[in-house]
């Protein structure tokens, strides 16, 4: 899920044992929707509340899994345009704050963040 400050950088956020940066998100439980499994993930993962009616879809994305060698991961992007203090919870040891430009250069960042969604993002604005 793409969170975004007051300074319109981006929230991203690092899994205990893990080196690399990603957008705040999990897997699907079974039956579960995107959307819900977006809205359970944040709630796990941050502390923050959000309602699947404030959220848009920004896309659905492919690439190699940052953290799972040997993997892609497959992953559908909502945007959420609130405020949200977070609070790093469940598996998240880091929460970061960046801007476009550093989520696009910085190698610790996740590819479907730096590769899809920035790219996305920039086609938004």
């Amino acid at each position: 899920m793409v969170f975004r400050d007051p300074d319109d950088r981006l929230l991203a956020v690092r899994k205990h044992g893990t080196d690399r940066f990603l957008l705040p998100g999990g897997k699907l439980e079974p039956g579960e929707t995107a959307l819900h499994a977006a809205v359970r993930e944040v709630a796990e993962e941050l502390g923050v509340a959000v309602e699947p009616a404030d959220l848009t879809l920004l896309g659905e994305f492919e690439a190699v899994a940052a953290n799972e060698p040997g993997h892609v991961v497959r992953s559908t992007v909502f945007t959420y345009a609130g405020r949200v203090e977070p609070t790093a919870a469940a598996e998240i040891a880091e929460l970061r704050w960046a801007t476009l430009g550093e989520l696009e250069s910085d190698p610790a960042v996740a590819a479907l963040t730096s590769d899809h969604v920035v790219p996305a993002l920039r086609a938004l604005a």
